[in-house]
Formats: structure tokens, sequence, C-alpha cells
């Protein structure tokens, strides 16, 4: 193989290795591409973004709406989402991995979503970072508020 082949292989693979870095490192998770890191896509019991007043109940029951701190939230380990209440009535849901280290977030007070591991803090209303080192928002996630109920989806 001459010298001009070998740095092409070479290149080819460190551009793949690049595109498939920054695809697994970049991605909010948010497959459709809509939503944006503000927690835009939310749920009330009136139709807002990322909900439809006539879309059937969304995925898994999460919990019921009272279940929700009022200027506060609730993790669901499981399903690594967040789901927190800002405003009465105003529900926002996002990811439960916190962006700088992949850690699970462990609590919800004092209006942030905190993660154990580096100290990262997130606002319960908008998922952006209020306290590093994280320096990316938490993704939002899709949920859907209907009859008391708080869905995935």
């Amino acid at each position: 193989m001459n010298p001009n082949a070998r740095r092409r292989t070479v290149l080819t693979a460190g551009a793949a290795g690049a595109a498939a870095l920054v695809t697994g490192c970049g991605s909010s998770g948010d497959e459709s591409g809509g939503g944006d890191a503000s927690g835009t896509p939310t749920a009330s019991d009136t139709a807002s973004p990322g909900t439809s007043p006539d879309a059937s109940p969304g995925g898994e029951e999460l919990a019921a709406t009272g279940d929700i701190p009022v200027g506060g939230g609730t993790i669901f380990k499981e399903q690594k989402v967040v789901v927190t209440q800002p405003e009465e009535g105003e529900f926002k849901a996002f990811s439960a991995v916190c962006t700088h280290a992949q850690c699970l977030v462990s609590t919800v007070s004092d209006g942030t979503i905190n993660c154990p591991c580096h100290g990262s803090k997130f606002s319960i209303t908008d998922a952006a970072v209020e306290a590093g080192p994280a320096t990316r928002a938490l993704p939002a996630e899709q949920i859907t508020v209907e009859g008391g109920a708080i869905r995935l989806g």
C-alpha cells in the first residue's frame, strides 16, 4: 500500500469515528427532531406545544397530577424522566440523564433538578443549566396530561 492510500484510510476511519462520536454525544434523544433545550414541549390540561387535544392518551402512566409537587418535581428512574410542575397546573418533562457525565439526576429541590455526580443543577421550568459543570440543558421529553394522569408520549 502506498503512503497516500494509507493516509486516506486513516483519514476516512478518523472521520467515521468523529461522526459516530458527534452522533452519540450530540443527540438530544428526541428522534423526531422537534423540541429544543428550552423544554418547549409541555403538557397541561389544555392543548399546548407537545400535546394535542385530539390525541388518545399517551403511553405509560407515570403519575397522577396531584403526585407532582408544585414548585418541584418527581424523578422516574426506570423511565429516566423527571416531571416538574413549576406552577400549578403546568407540567414539564425532561430527560433524567445529566448532560455532563450521563449520571441519573437524583433530587428536585429549591427549583432545580440536581445531579449527584458533579453537582450540576437544572431549572425545573426549562431544564436550563443553573450550575455546572454541565453546559447543556436537559432534553425535553414528551408527556400527555389528561384526566388527572401524566403519561409518557
